[in-house]
């Protein structure tokens, strides 16, 4: 039987050549915002990947929208400039389609990097403003400051700018951050949101601001190209946070203003989470998303395995996966995946063709060239 997981899938007018994607992440090396010779050679490498879908770590859609100094920027020329060159490598040498996950860190911003222990920066190493559905901080960090109107306009307004700098670039696809605990997850969350306001209380009114920040996005996104959302499935709480059902409902209305897959992912809205991590924790949120609103799912969490991922696709809990630090360790995982699962390997440059299994008799004699 033919893998499922090598089978290409179509979303609007891209078509991926398998159902595996490399999924976004954070690699803290950008000087304001505009990606360096890291992200070259980061994103370069994950081109050539085999994968059928590259997704860009977070990008900030304005300066204040970074996690940390380093993060990576959609919010000035420069940052469009450098972002150029590293898609321009990725297209010349690989054939991986190129996404962006365009994003907002909210009231998670102005904090040290991960690997220096991630707490708020002082007042002596250039903080900023962060903003929220709320004024109230996450665990002991700064306060943000709770987004008036006017100001959820200007969010608005940002995040479509940098839509139109992704088509400008020539980006195939793009995601919308609202997981994780960033912008869109505050206002989407019980737990967090305490508005008053039209864009708090009611599950109606937490998903407004995201839902018309993405319908403000479609609109300025070409019609051919598609749009998925990165939304939780639950904030890990016994009582009172998101969950499932949330989720499903949110993937709906997402779905009828012209959303094209979500990812399920969860957590990372307040510290008081109990997360329960284990191998495809996370499959079971999009398995649910997908049977009761139709719309494709991309699964992400703890898939390590082609078997794995195989027998997610085959069994319809989701429609693609997403893998992070699978990539990280062996950025080849397509190749050995379809290895394993006897499919046809996938893209490999022409630099790269002496290590084809069919070129290697003596190593894989089953794959020996006729």
């Amino acid at each position: 039987m033919a893998s499922v997981l090598f089978s290409p899938i179509e979303l609007r007018g891209l078509t991926l050549p398998n159902r595996i994607a490399v999924s976004p992440m954070c690699q803290y090396s950008a000087a304001d915002g505009s990606a360096t010779d890291w992200h070259l050679a980061h994103l370069g490498q994950l081109s050539l990947s085999g994968a059928g879908l590259l997704i860009s770590e977070a990008i900030a859609v304005e300066r204040r929208g970074r996690i940390t100094h380093g993060c990576l920027g959609l919010y000035s020329d420069d940052n469009e400039d450098a972002l150029a060159r590293v898609i321009a490598f990725c297209n010349r040498h690989g054939q991986t389609p190129f996404g962006v996950q365009l994003a907002h860190s909210g009231r998670k911003g102005s904090v040290h990097h991960p690997w220096n222990g991630g707490k708020a920066l002082g007042p002596d190493e250039d903080p900023w403003e962060t903003v929220s559905s709320t004024a109230e901080g996450y665990d002991d960090w700064a306060a943000p400051k709770m987004a008036d109107a006017a100001e959820l306009a200007r969010l608005k307004e940002a995040f479509v700018q940098a839509t139109v700098r992704s088509d400008r670039l020539g980006v195939e696809l793009i995601e919308f951050h609202n997981a994780h605990g960033y912008l869109g997850n505050v206002f989407l969350s019980p737990l967090v949101n305490n508005r008053d306001d039209r864009y708090g209380g009611s599950f109606e009114n937490r998903i407004r601001f995201p839902l018309e920040t993405f319908e403000a996005m479609r609109r300025a996104w070409p019609a051919d190209k598609p749009m998925g959302v990165r939304i939780p499935g639950s904030d890990w709480v016994e009582e009172g946070g998101w969950n499932v059902e949330d989720a499903v409902n949110y993937a709906g209305a997402l779905k009828e203003a012209g959303a094209d897959y979500v990812v399920v992912s969860s957590g990372g809205v307040v510290p008081q989470q109990r997360i329960k991590v284990g191998p495809s924790y996370q499959v079971g949120f999009a398995a649910e998303v997908k049977a009761r609103t139709g719309i494709a799912t991309m699964a992400v969490g703890m898939i390590t395995e082609p078997k794995q991922a195989e027998e997610i696709i085959e069994s319809g809990k989701a429609d693609m996966v997403a893998l992070a630090r699978s990539f990280l360790y062996n950025p080849r995982w397509a190749w050995h995946a379809a290895e394993m699962l006897g499919a046809e390997t996938p893209y490999y440059p022409p630099q790269y063709l002496r290590a084809k299994p069919e070129t290697w008799p003596h190593v894989f004699p089953g794959r020996a060239r006729k």
